[in-house]
């Protein structure tokens, strides 16, 4: 069983070849070069893989394909539980008992509808528990759509107490919601994961168990060195939290597709295309490609400042 799930934890993306189709080999690429640059766990099946626009059978294929490439090396949790229904999300989660990954993702917005009473959030969760194997870690999951359900301080606890959950992905966006939920989950297995950029360091130094934010899938490496080395070189550290925050202020600018326009231009799989993003970023957004040739150039230079220290 997996004690603990932190540290840098690129949200998987899912490439697609041009006819729309899981691209696996390019997939596979995607998963070497997320642990060659400093991953320290993978969150796959998640909001940036496009999981509201997979079938139950890609979401179970992505789970187990992740797992079997990654091997054990780091460790690998999944979401997808997408119904709104709890019978139907009872069926995805169970399909996941055999892929081989280390923990299961509970997303929060899916647990109660938007606006109902915080006992039906703590009903349908219990229901999960119940149905859900006890061997098998549970992460939770914010996530944005199609609503956020931020968790009180009073679920947080509850969720801490049963000993089954080792991570909760914040999408708080708030340092001093993060700071609370730290201290108030200080005694449990659960550690919380900030996912927000802009509060990215200040949140790793008041005890975020690492990064879990959409800018893992350009240069997981230098928020790897943020958390490991920043503290032991706090003016340069300083100086790359605030890149990482300018940087990452492109993510509204047609992710997930940016990210993977990225990738293409690494090499790392062919194709843009994004179920989510239909449409064509390119000419939506002027002078992406001269954005992203800043956001590379700056990477670098950081890489290089970094290096000079050994």
């Amino acid at each position: 069983m997996t004690n603990s799930i932190a540290g840098i934890i690129p949200v998987v993306l899912t490439p697609f070849t041009d006819n729309n189709e899981i691209d696996w080999k390019g997939y596979e690429a995607l998963i070497e070069w997320y642990i060659e640059n400093g991953a320290q766990a993978l969150f796959a099946v998640c909001q940036s893989s496009e999981m509201l626009f997979l079938s139950q059978d890609e979401r179970y294929q992505l789970a187990r394909f992740t797992a079997e490439k990654v091997a054990g090396r780091i460790p690998v949790m999944a979401s997808g539980h997408v119904s709104d229904a709890l019978e139907d999300q009872k069926k995805e989660l169970a399909s996941l008992l055999d892929t081989g990954i280390d923990a299961i993702v509970l997303v929060t917005n899916r647990l109660a509808p938007e606006n109902a009473a915080p006992e039906v959030f703590r009903q349908n969760l219990d229901a999960l528990l119940d149905f859900l194997p006890d061997d098998m870690p549970l992460g939770l999951y914010e996530c944005p759509a199609p609503y956020r359900r931020l968790l009180s301080d009073d679920e947080i606890r509850y969720c801490a107490e049963t000993g089954r959950f080792v991570i909760l992905k914040d999408v708080s966006c708030d340092l001093e919601t993060v700071k609370r939920r730290v201290a108030i989950v200080k005694e449990s297995p659960l550690k919380i994961c900030n996912a927000n950029a802009a509060i990215a360091y200040p949140a790793i130094l008041a005890g975020s168990a690492g990064f879990c934010g959409v800018f893992n899938n350009v240069h997981p490496d230098l928020y790897r060195w943020l958390q490991d080395e920043g503290a032991k070189h706090p003016e340069l550290a300083q100086e790359l939290a605030v890149f990482l925050v300018l940087a990452a202020a492109l993510e509204p600018l047609g992710y997930p597709k940016l990210a993977k326009l990225y990738h293409q231009r690494l090499g790392t799989f062919s194709s843009t295309l994004s179920r989510v993003i239909p449409y064509d970023i390119e000419e939506k957004y002027w002078a992406l490609q001269a954005m992203l040739d800043r956001v590379e150039q700056g990477s670098e230079q950081f890489r290089i400042k970094i290096s000079a220290l050994d």
